[in-house]
């Protein structure tokens, strides 16, 4: 299918195709003779992963840490966004390396787990910045209620 095609799809548009393309998250495309992008099923599925990781909070840095394994997400998407080691997202039991995304249809990170890697530096990320915005909420709700 063509861009456009392929867009419609996954629930993007094709300025975000190319941009994953540029950004290395996808590979670049089998092109027909006229120069034009033709996407298969695989391609498909690993738009919809990426989509769905950037959903999760990842950002698009994250998968480029870990672009070259998220073919093991696209084969086998029931797996669950776990521990990650050394910078990868970790696939289940597949390999040390890839990266451990059990379900990312749920959206889910399972509680408790110890998460390092790609996963674990969002989570350490994203738990900074809460920080950060609470204090700063404390600090306004403190000012405006007189109790400086």
């Amino acid at each position: 299918m063509r861009i456009g095609e392929a867009a419609a799809a996954t629930g993007t548009t094709p300025r975000a195709l190319r941009f994953y393309e540029q950004r290395g998250l996808l590979p670049p495309p089998v092109r027909t003779a006229s120069g034009q992008r033709e996407y298969g099923p695989a391609e498909i599925e690993r738009v919809r992963v990426i989509r769905e990781l950037l959903g999760l909070g990842l950002t698009v840095e994250d998968l480029r840490s870990c672009a070259d394994r998220l073919y093991l997400l696209s084969e086998n998407p029931g797996r669950r966004c776990g521990s990650v080691e050394a910078g990868a997202v970790e696939a289940g039991s597949v390999e040390a390396g890839a990266v451990e995304a059990g379900s990312v249809e749920a959206g889910a990170v399972e509680a408790g787990a110890p998460a390092s890697g790609v996963v674990g530096r969002r989570l350490a990320a994203l738990d900074a910045e809460i920080g950060r915005l609470t204090g700063i909420r404390e600090n306004l709700a403190r000012r405006a209620s007189g109790n400086d």
